[in-house]
């Protein structure tokens, strides 16, 4: 698309908001619904496309792209209603004969530029978010998965262009997009890059959600229920072929289980996978062969417990787990985003602490104890975003904990109501009565109105 059409659009989709076309909650409903509506028809089709794109088991595919937007949709269908309306709130005895609520406003245009690990939830969540909202949207994909982008593309088609329209497109087009003055950007992606996305935003000043990632560890104490700790790390690990900005990067394991806990995750990956992950249809591919090599790069610390097979052709990363890792080793210094674990063991939980701190703060941290005096203690001395006690991954499947980073990575939440909110100006609003008008914070002051005064605003 040529930069003078998407000039074009962009000019006619703000001329379509400032018309009002977007601000009565039942044409939004019925947006909402009509999108429901495609997703489930073409859900088949959204299955197909994430297969060829990066060998995508259709159960993630139900689990963690098109159900998991679906439910977010019925969400908002329910409640827009609720949402979009006024909320009347405390007004204090110095705003005398005035009442105060808050209504929630759209920004207006907003853009969105949405990643290629979880393409379809990651472009369509924030997008029905926006359009809940009362926003037009420009949503911008990742040309890495070329199948599941011609699906989003015939199901945005059935909407006008002045609503929502999806753009392809090289660097270039990003660069003009984020050089035109949207009133919201929503990013989801690398920290390097949302700090670009951040700084262009800065020279318009205009309001930003970054969905970032980072090293999420995950600590297994020596009271842990083993079992069910190597299940669920395995399983939240390996989903996706570790593609995945809020699994477990590392595990931090307490020496005394160390050995017995390497034994029940090997045997829990094999119960998955069976002997030859590649032959599964249960398990994904690396997106590309650039990330391929840049996962291989990242094998030579330490000794690998299980795995470490790598298929440069097929794009095959073998689901892998590795000891004896050392905190300044290679593999403890970026975001692996791959299925390759690395072990570090400590003895004394202090150590932990010092470990985790060697990192900015992550998105997601994992403890796994049955200790919950530890596990208080644990949340009180790390951040993160999100958190799980004895779990992994799942705290993102509730549309009603909000979802995103702190620091490095991220900033703004959505999910559920929070999506909402977060798409809207939430307009704060003072009605003043004009039955009469008290003199007294009009000059010339004097004593009296200061005691006054002083009285009111206790």
């Amino acid at each position: 698309m040529e930069k003078e059409d998407i000039q074009l659009i962009l000019d006619n989709q703000r001329s379509f908001f400032k018309a009002g076309n977007t601000l009565d909650a039942g044409s939004r409903i019925k947006t909402l619904k009509k999108l429901r509506s495609l997703i489930i028809q073409h859900e088949q089709e959204i299955k197909d496309a994430l297969w060829k794109d990066f060998h995508k088991p259709e159960f993630e595919v139900i689990a963690t792209e098109s159900r998991f937007v679906l439910k977010e949709l019925n969400l908002a269908i329910r409640s827009l209603k609720k949402w979009s309306g006024s909320k009347m709130v405390w007004t204090p005895l110095m705003h005398f004969l005035s009442y105060s609520y808050i209504t929630p406003q759209p920004f207006g245009q907003v853009l969105i530029l949405s990643p290629w690990n979880y393409p379809f939830q990651l472009a369509f969540l924030p997008l029905l978010s926006a359009l809940a909202a009362g926003n037009c949207v420009v949503l911008k994909v990742s040309q890495q998965v070329p199948h599941i982008t011609a699906v989003m593309q015939k199901i945005l088609a059935r909407f006008p262009k002045e609503l929502v329209i999806m753009i392809n497109g090289d660097h270039a087009v990003s660069e003009y997009l984020l050089s035109y003055k949207f009133d919201y950007i929503f990013f989801t992606g690398s920290t390097k890059v949302g700090k670009y996305v951040m700084q262009k935003a800065s020279e318009n000043l205009i309001p930003v959600s970054l969905e970032l990632g980072g090293k999420n560890p995950c600590v297994v104490t020596a009271d842990a229920r083993l079992d069910y700790a190597a299940k669920r790390i395995a399983w939240g690990k390996f989903m996706n072929a570790g593609q995945t900005c809020i699994c477990s990067d590392y595990l931090l394991v307490d020496q005394k289980i160390k050995d017995r806990f390497l034994e029940l995750i090997s045997n829990e990956i094999k119960a998955f996978y069976g002997e030859d992950p590649e032959k599964s249809n249960d398990y994904a591919r690396i997106v590309n062969t650039g990330n391929i090599s840049r996962i291989s790069a990242l094998l030579d610390a330490g000794q690998i417990v299980i795995g470490g097979t790598i298929d440069h052709e097929t794009c095959y990363v073998a689901p892998t787990v590795i000891k004896d890792i050392k905190p300044d080793d290679p593999i403890m210094q970026e975001e692996i985003f791959g299925p390759v674990l690395p072990v570090i063991v400590y003895e004394q939980f202090d150590e932990v602490y010092g470990i985790i701190e060697k990192n900015p703060k992550p998105l997601a941290t994992y403890i796994f104890t049955q200790n919950k005096k530890l596990a208080r203690e644990f949340l009180r001395k790390t951040q993160s975003g999100t958190a799980g006690i004895n779990e992994t991954v799942m705290q993102i499947a509730s549309p009603y904990l909000p979802y995103g980073g702190v620091g490095e990575s991220g900033l703004g939440r959505y999910h559920g109501k929070k999506s909402f909110e977060t798409f809207s100006n939430m307009r704060s609003v003072l009605v003043k009565s004009n039955l009469l008008d008290i003199t007294l914070r009009y000059p010339p002051y004097n004593s009296f109105k200061e005691k006054v005064l002083t009285l009111l605003m206790k």
